[in-house]
């Protein structure tokens, strides 16, 4: 009998071999500085510190110059954004890694100082309601974003097309689309941001159609096996999302249409916020769509090394992502596999320009070498 830990064995998801199943989660660290917006040395050596995870999901790159909405995130629509994210790629892949590269479209979570003054995007003419920072730092409530019109639409599942391709081009094993957490992906799905009459809102199917569209327009580059799709089903209270009795049963509907497809993996999140006292919302996402979900599962959200090891073993997802986790602790698997101690992560550097709180964590060989 294997004495390996779950966490750590191999998997295929889709056409790619990951040596275990710690999955670096995306997340926006800010640190693309130059004019423009491309990785550079700083996410070469960030990402390849990294490289002993089974996968990871790049931190979400915007698909075009629409759909910014934090200040210095690496993009993915111009040609030295590409030649950036080469060369993290390259390194990974030497270090022995897998890497996919996040799509990621804001919508209306942004401001207009991110679009000349123009106002963002959404499905609908909703407020989220909420405060943001401008690429100055400068804290803002958001405005009321423009509905697209159904060229827009057109032209915004073209752009994530665009930047599927741009991301083969850079060497990516694959993408995962961003269709979670608020953002503009996300903002089609719910009744509250989506007001649409149109083929694009009211029903399942239209609000879901958007999502198909991005999918297979991304599908033109990278075959769905080694496409990933993020959902955050039971979001609630978070840049204007908020639950409703039609929620569970979309994405029942949007999880259960994705059985259609060879996809790489379908990553879900658990609440971020407390639900328990919502009876339409589900607190427990691995658990209730294990059964509806055929393809490989993918859960994130507060897990550490027990309790990953234990939501796999229970059968209800088959790879774990982590993220602040992976911020503090480069050799996260390593230490999974010791059962070592993790470190702790400094919040005041998420965010920051700099290394510190980026490159300079050190390993638990360093750690020793250093006491």
């Amino acid at each position: 009998m294997s004495t390996t830990q779950p966490i750590l064995k191999p998997i295929t998801i889709g056409a790619v071999e990951l040596k275990n199943r710690v999955v670096m989660a995306p997340m926006t660290r800010c640190r693309a500085t130059n004019e423009h917006q491309a990785p550079d040395e700083k996410h070469v050596d960030y990402y390849t510190q990294r490289a002993g995870a089974g996968l990871i999901i790049t931190e979400g790159s915007e698909v075009s110059e629409k759909a910014r909405g934090y200040p210095f995130v690496a993009g993915i629509f111009n040609d030295a954004q590409v030649e950036g994210w080469k060369k993290v790629v390259d390194s990974v892949h030497e270090a022995d890694g897998k890497i996919f590269l996040q799509l990621w479209h804001v919508g209306r979570t942004s401001l207009p100082d991110y679009h000349d003054g123009q106002l963002p995007w959404a499905p609908s003419a909703v407020n989220p309601e909420t405060e943001l920072r401008n690429q100055y730092g400068e804290k803002k409530q958001t405005a009321t974003p423009h509905a697209m019109t159904i060229e827009e639409i057109a032209q915004t599942v073209k752009e994530f097309g665009d930047a599927a391709a741009n991301a083969k081009k850079a060497g990516f094993d694959g993408v995962e689309i961003h269709s979670s957490n608020g953002y503009l992906i996300h903002q089609f799905f719910n009744n509250q941001s989506n007001l649409r009459t149109d083929e694009y809102g009211g029903s399942n199917e239209n609000k879901a159609r958007f999502f198909f569209e991005v999918l297979e327009a991304v599908a033109q580059s990278f075959p769905t096996n080694r496409i990933g799709c993020r959902l955050n089903p039971s979001l609630n209270g978070v840049f204007g999302i908020e639950g409703t009795p039609d929620t569970i049963p979309f994405f029942d509907y949007l999880i259960n249409r994705l059985n259609e497809y060879d996809l790489a993996y379908l990553h879900l999140s658990e609440p971020f916020t407390d639900v328990s006292d919502i009876e339409f919302l589900e607190s427990n996402i691995a658990k209730h769509y294990r059964p509806i979900y055929n393809g490989n599962l993918m859960i994130n959200n507060q897990f550490d090394r027990e309790t990953g090891n234990k939501v796999i073993e229970e059968g209800h997802a088959d790879l774990v992502a982590y993220g602040k986790l992976f911020i503090s602790n480069p050799d996260l698997a390593h230490r999974f596999k010791l059962k070592a101690e993790t470190a702790d992560w400094n919040m005041e550097t998420f965010y920051t320009q700099g290394r510190e709180g980026y490159t300079d964590y050190p390993t638990l060989e360093k750690e020793k070498a250093k006491n």
